[in-house]
């Protein structure tokens, strides 16, 4: 027998002769099972498992875990094939220096299909990611559960969800899906805190095209049931969708780079180029004063961000509200912001949802929270009720009113009922509160507040509609002006637009040691 034999290998009567035998497994693990299912990986625009991982650490960082790991399970013809890895390759190495964990599925082993060892090793440096408080990133291309192994597969998946859960608010996980996820292993990423999904050759789904056919009479591809792009703008189950595995895998290492390693550390700073005092006198001409017109939010970001420069979540879903990590003198920072591009900046239940799993990641991760608010209210409407926009709205309310990091806010127009009141107001524990001269914070807009307070001097009047604007005029002259909240302490200064960078700056250095107590309790029972 040959020392490659996977079956049987020789037996060397000496060191030199074992250590090289011991290079040879070593080899024939990392080369995989043959060329042939490499060349068909690649066929299907797919990278390998090892190319994968490659491209996400730091060049020569990789130590891997259990490499020579195989299974034992009999029956189906497994006993004969027992290749190492058993289909999942784990280890740690380095993202621009900072230890990384990391499993990725070897789709050309058993079509990356999670078998008991395959199970045991990723339970393993779960585990070891938790107790050395370092991320996990998991390169997913699996085909479920391994049925020949029955139960013993499933329960495999279980121990992933339990730790997934165990690492929730401990240390960074990201899924990174890269082919098909279906059934109960699409929970897993669903558990962790960023998906990124590639487009064509990445899906998750709980019931596949043909049982949903099957069931429904419905008729979908793979792709328009679970594929990146139905993900990333229509469920929110992806926070990130790109064209190739190259360009998702350099996001991944950019995302890492602005989170802290475990839930004990904040988040790496860097050396700010930027100035701190630098002036904004563009915002002036950028946010019309008319509360009607819309404006790009993202532009004013930009504005106020180390050089330009943020990574925003879930991009292309709930779009009237905005969730980015950015950076103000070099110190990141999670930015929640209403869009009055869409929807004029409302919120709806999708926003509440987005918006507090955002604000909960930075509360877990040290990351300080700065809330831009240019809002008319919640989004009225049957759906919107019916579908439970209270409880999804309380969501966002809870998440704030939970969260212990330094907490911003910045009214730069509309602030309206219980909108204003759920977007980290001063009221909700904001630990600043600054308003642009432009702001208008009120329980409604002044159209709407005169029609009900006013009803009956407009409808007796000779000319209503003199009289409306009339009364519109006086409600904004007594309650909405820019200076009525300030003059009442429920904001802390109403400030220059171009000197936001340097006042947000300057409060975030002040903020810095915060240390806030939440009540003795085993944990919170959040709305749902």
């Amino acid at each position: 027998m040959t020392v490659l034999d996977e079956t049987a290998p020789s037996e060397p009567s000496d060191a030199r002769g074992r250590v090289a035998e011991l290079h040879a497994l070593r080899e024939l693990a990392r080369r995989g099972p043959s060329d042939r299912a490499t060349e068909a990986q690649h066929a299907k625009g797919k990278l390998t498992a090892r190319e994968r991982i490659a491209l996400l650490l730091d060049e020569g960082s990789f130590k891997e875990v259990e490499q020579l790991r195989r299974h034992r399970a009999t029956g189906f013809g497994l006993e004969t094939k027992k290749p190492y890895t058993d289909g999942v390759i784990t280890g740690w190495g380095t993202v621009e220096g900072r230890t990384v964990f990391v499993y990725a599925h070897d789709f050309r082993i058993f079509g990356g299909a999670l078998g008991e060892a395959h199970a045991t090793k990723i339970h393993k440096i779960m585990d070891m990611a938790i107790s050395a408080g370092a991320p996990l990133v998991s390169l997913n291309d699996g085909a479920g559960a391994r049925i020949q192994e029955g139960v013993s597969a499933l329960a495999g998946y279980g121990g992933i969800f339990q730790r997934n859960t165990r690492a929730s608010g401990v240390i960074p996980q990201i899924s990174v899906m890269l082919g098909p996820c279906a059934g109960g292993a699409a929970y897993s990423p669903a558990l962790t805190d960023f998906v990124f999904m590639v487009r064509e050759t990445s899906q998750m789904f709980i019931t596949g095209p043909d049982v949903v056919k099957a069931v429904t009479g419905e008729e979908i591809t793979q792709n328009g049931l679970g594929g990146a792009d139905v993900h990333a703008e229509t469920s929110g189950v992806a926070h990130f969708a790109y064209d190739d595995e190259e360009t998702c895998i350099a996001e991944v290492r950019y995302l890492l780079a602005m989170l802290p390693s475990n839930n004990r550390e904040n988040p790496p700073t860097v050396q700010a180029e930027d100035s701190a005092d630098r002036r904004s006198d563009v915002l002036l001409d950028l946010v019309p004063a008319d509360g009607n017109r819309p404006y790009d939010m993202h532009k004013v970001i930009e504005e106020l961000v180390d050089d330009g420069d943020y990574l925003e979540i879930h991009e292309r879903w709930a779009r009237n509200i905005i969730c980015a990590l950015a950076r103000l003198d070099g110190q990141v920072v999670g930015i929640v912001a209403n869009q009055p591009q869409s929807l004029a900046g409302v919120l709806d239940i999708e926003a509440s949802e987005k918006a507090a799993r955002f604000v909960q990641m930075c509360d877990a991760f040290n990351i300080p929270i700065i809330t831009l608010l240019d809002v008319p209210g919640f989004l009225p409407g049957v759906d919107q009720e019916h579908g439970g926009i209270i409880r999804h709205g309380a969501k966002l309310l809870y998440a704030y009113c939970n969260a212990t990091v330094p907490r911003i806010s910045l009214i730069l127009r509309k602030a309206y009922g219980g909108a204003y009141i759920v977007m980290d107001s001063q009221s909700i524990g904001a630990d600043l509160t600054y308003a642009w001269p432009t702001n208008e914070i009120a329980v409604m807009g002044a159209e709407g507040a005169a029609n009900v307070i006013f009803r009956r001097q407009i409808g007796e009047a000779e000319d209503p509609e003199a009289m409306r604007v009339r009364m519109v005029k006086e409600y904004k002259a007594e309650l909405m002006h820019p200076y009525y909240a300030a003059e009442r302490g429920l904001v802390d200064d109403v400030i220059d637009p171009s000197e936001t960078r340097e006042v947000l700056i300057a409060s975030l250095a002040m903020l810095r040691t915060k240390h806030a107590d939440l009540p003795s309790r085993k944990h919170g029972n959040p709305p749902q």
